[in-house]
């Protein structure tokens, strides 16, 4: 009581300014000024505990539904994946479990991983690289130290409890002062134990507070997010999502979203039975669309892993869903589903799935705006390796234009996915497809252009697409200049560098949503 009477808290609105005020402190602390972060943070799981232990769960809906809009509009919410990285920056984040990285590596495709994470996807026998499907060219993994001193610097500076792998070096003690103390994570346990005890056995009304509090309490780190999981979370989380009351629906399934990022919580969300049905309904039917959009960044985050890609695409109105968000939703809400839609469409089994779901359809759309065309692009270029992919895609109208726009106007990366579309296209969609990319107005000289200026894996595609039109038998019919072009670019026949126009791969590559 004396910390509370202190602290002038008097009942749970007096307590909940009071958690916000000194999360603000945290977000906007710097690394020597007193109290330490680590200090602060034990301040808020203290005060969260108290809150809920002296003032119980009856708290008024309407301030609930203030208390919510107050924390967007100062950025503290932890709505979903996208909005934990915008507190934690996306090169921090392991592309595979999208949490803060404990030991970065840099693998054989220049790409960075958590060293456990990347170890055990290579363990599982995978070849290729999990960001850009690369194939790699050894098992090599080489320690980003320089990476890894930023994290330290930036979790110092702002209070991020830092897990570090065993036997680093004197790095470690630069951030003990950021770890969590045994009191705050004590306070965090036995929080979340009152939270999951009103989840069960509570009013609805206490339910929905139980809800909230689990969402904020799951969005400050691993072991939070571990616990909650171990202690029984998940049941009476996806109880909730089917809730006709509109704040209980929208903070359970963020705090799903939110228990998801931590990866070995991703199996028991998937393994409960139903859950994986009720977020998806949550996304076609959700009351409001801040909770459509967290479900469908929680298929994102669960759809990280091989295996359950394609148990999400074949649940009942999932793919239908993501592309009509695609179509229709905010620029939040179309960045959540075309990422979503990327993942599913590393699978190849998916590929007929979203087609008959109008995945491709919504796609081809998405490349003429500029938040989520980068993307787009990138799951076409993985649709169309199938002949039934390149199919679907040759046939959309809009589909070789947007492509061709995009090599025009869109970002490198968005230009090397453009690229590699058109390239795959011609070689799995035959002859009618190849005849309508080389009737294409201006792509010569946009190819010429990506071969002088592209990146280097851009090049290496726009030659070997040069090289495809150059086996038409009427190419000089529609391009006159391409034979004396390509020699210019140095790949004429018989000197051209085989290696490097011969290159098959669509090392499609995207990043993290960060919205």
């Amino acid at each position: 009581m004396f910390f509370v009477e202190g602290l002038g808290i008097k009942d749970a609105k007096s307590s909940r300014a009071e958690i916000e005020f000194l999360e603000e402190q945290i977000v906007n602390h710097e690394g020597d000024i007193e109290p330490t972060a680590s200090v602060l943070n034990g301040f808020v799981a203290i005060a969260r505990y108290c809150r809920f232990l002296l003032y119980g769960f009856e708290e008024n809906e309407v301030e609930l539904q203030i208390g919510n809009q107050k924390k967007l509009r100062k950025g503290l919410i932890s709505q979903e994946i996208a909005e934990t990285f915008i507190t934690i920056p996306k090169d921090f984040c392991c592309p595979i479990s999208l949490d803060l990285m404990r030991d970065p590596v840099i693998i054989s495709t220049g790409q960075t991983y958590d060293r456990s994470l990347i170890s055990r996807w290579m363990e599982e026998g995978h070849c290729t690289c999990p960001k850009t499907g690369q194939m790699l060219m050894n098992t090599r993994l080489v320690p980003n130290r320089a990476l890894r001193n930023l994290i330290v610097q930036w979790c110092t500076a702002h209070g991020i409890p830092y897990d570090p792998p065993e036997n680093t070096d004197s790095l470690v003690e630069a951030f003990a002062a950021a770890m969590p103390s045994k009191a705050a994570i004590e306070a965090n346990r036995a929080t979340a134990t009152l939270l999951i005890h009103k989840l069960a056995s509570g009013s609805q009304h206490a339910k929905t507070v139980a809800a909230r509090g689990i969402r904020l309490l799951a969005k400050s780190g691993r072991e939070n997010r571990a616990f909650i999981a171990e202690a029984g979370a998940i049941p009476h989380l996806r109880n909730l999502l089917s809730s006709t009351n509109s704040v209980a629906q929208e903070n359970s399934v963020t705090a799903i979203l939110n228990l998801s990022i931590h990866d070995k919580n991703k199996s028991q969300i998937m393994d409960e039975t139903g859950c994986l049905g009720s977020i998806v309904g949550v996304l076609r039917f959700g009351l409001t669309t801040e909770a459509r959009e967290n479900a469908a960044a929680t298929l994102f985050s669960l759809s990280a892993v091989h295996d359950y890609k394609k148990r999400i695409a074949d649940e009942e109105g999932a793919v239908e869903a993501l592309a009509g968000l695609l179509r229709a939703g905010t620029p939040r809400g179309k960045k959540d589903a075309v990422t979503a839609l990327f993942n599913l469409s590393t699978h190849t089994e998916n590929c007929l799935r979203m087609i008959e779901a109008g995945a491709v359809t919504a796609l081809v759309g998405a490349l003429g705006n500029e938040g989520v065309a980068e993307e787009a692009a990138g799951a076409l270029a993985l649709i169309v390796r199938q002949p039934i992919g390149a199919k679907a895609v040759g046939g959309e109208e809009m589909a070789v234009a947007g492509l061709i726009g995009m090599m025009r106007c869109g970002t490198p990366r968005g230009k090397e996915n453009a690229v590699a579309a058109l390239l795959e296209l011609c070689r799995s969609g035959g002859t009618v497809a190849t005849e309508k990319v080389l009737k294409a107005p201006a792509l010569w000289g946009l190819l010429q252009s990506l071969l002088f200026t592209g990146t280097k894996r851009a090049r290496r595609k726009a030659a070997s697409l040069a090289r495809v039109f150059q086996r038409c038998e009427n190419y000089s019919l529609h391009f006159g200049g391409l034979g004396a072009g390509y020699a210019f670019a140095g790949n004429s026949a018989p000197n051209r560098d085989s290696s490097f126009v011969n290159e098959v791969s669509v090392p499609v590559s995207i990043s993290v949503p960060v919205l």
